[in-house]
């Protein structure tokens, strides 16, 4: 088998350079072999604690930094507070994800880390493999594939260490046009992955209470998405809820497809009710943003809004321009403001996106097309 190709935004040939800080010797010769087993990308140094680490990261120039949480003289969430402040660099976390460690990966998700990756319990790794696959070949895959997406990730420079790290483009708050309210088959999807976490905060935060139901798929695992969607429901004016299965699919409303499932619909009456799937992964993600935006097409067609947020790889954009084919308005984030920009940039090159707009503007977008084409109440 060839050797993956280059993350982009490297030289050709040039392999990604990675530091990895963990507290746990068995976890760094683990995360160590499986690094330097992939043709790309080489560890160049390993430490113990976050102290060591920014010695190492001085001396060593790493692109990319795998990072534990829970370590001892500073956790990790201090660490990259501190790393993000002073020496913005790609970032993926490495975490035990209980109850606490979800709420902790969260938060290193909006103070910067690019993504995260469920450390595997000695007991997954010991575990005879299941056909042919393997809790440690899983593990493997997804952090090989998580160090590539961040190093072709947009880092914002900080340039005065004295400052703070520049914060995005804080989205407009949307009011709807007086007296509109949405139709009954009136629906928006949204499909987001590296980087989705905090986009989806800029959009859903933006919304105003009567937006028509939200279904969305954000890459994540199952022991994620409750918090997840806990946390947006905290902020916004909408509610934000993990999508459970037959639900009615109702207006200022999100629902967040659980990290186990993929997520779909079906008409009920002149709305729409949810439906979830443990049916095989689709674009090796389940949930998958291509199986929402096909039931998206076939179930609502012309009357549902489609955007697609950034990302690493190709998800979602079958899924959007079936959505267009169907007469549905589809959206996508622009490349300056995308942490990755690879869905929405796989569903331009499709010729699957009517628009494509800054972070910040999507949310206005979104009502503005609604308001365009809805009824008044």
């Amino acid at each position: 088998m060839s050797a993956p190709a280059a993350a982009a935004g490297a030289p050709a040939g040039a392999r990604t350079k990675v530091l990895i800080v963990d507290d746990s010797p068995l976890m760094r010769r683990l995360l160590t072999d499986i690094v330097n087993g992939a043709g790309d990308m080489r560890v160049v140094g390993t430490a113990a604690d976050p102290i060591a680490a920014h010695e190492m990261i001085k001396a060593l120039a790493p692109d990319v930094l795998t990072l534990d949480v829970e370590m001892p003289k500073m956790n990790g969430i201090e660490f990259l507070r501190r790393l993000m402040r002073f020496r913005p660099m790609p970032v993926v976390m490495v975490s035990a994800f209980t109850g606490h460690g979800s709420e902790q990966t969260l938060k290193a998700l909006e103070l910067g880390a690019v993504d995260f990756v469920a450390k595997p319990s000695q007991g997954d790794l010991l575990r005879p493999a299941s056909g042919a696959h393997s809790a440690s070949a899983d593990f493997a895959g997804e952090l090989r594939d998580k160090i590539r997406s961040a190093r072709a990730s947009r880092i914002p420079p900080c340039n005065n260490a004295d400052a703070e790290r520049p914060a995005p483009a804080s989205p407009r708050m949307v009011e709807a046009r007086p007296g509109w309210r949405p139709a009954p088959e009136d629906l928006i999807v949204i499909g987001a992955s590296t980087g989705g976490t905090e986009a989806l905060k800029t959009v859903l935060t933006a919304l105003p209470e009567n937006t028509p139901g939200i279904l969305i798929v954000q890459h994540m695992p199952p022991s994620f998405t409750g918090s997840f969607a806990k946390r947006l429901d905290s902020l916004c004016r909408i509610h934000v809820k993990e999508a459970g299965h037959g639900e009615r699919v109702q207006p200022g409303t999100a629902y967040v497809a659980p990290g186990h499932s993929h997520l779909l619909l079906k008409k009920s009456g002149a709305g729409y009710q949810t439906e979830l799937s443990q049916a095989e992964p689709v674009n090796r993600h389940r949930p998958s943003v291509d199986v929402l935006f096909h039931a998206a097409a076939a179930v609502a067609g012309r009357h549902a809004i489609g955007a697609i947020l950034t990302g690493m790889g190709k998800d979602g954009a079958a899924g959007m321009l079936a959505m267009k084919r169907a007469g549905a308005w589809t959206l996508a984030q622009d490349q300056a403001s995308c942490v990755v920009y690879g869905m929405p940039r796989e569903a331009v090159a499709l010729r699957a996106v009517e628009e494509v707009a800054p972070l910040s503007e999507i949310g206005v977008r979104l009502m503005s097309r609604l308001c365009a084409v809805g009824r008044a109440a």
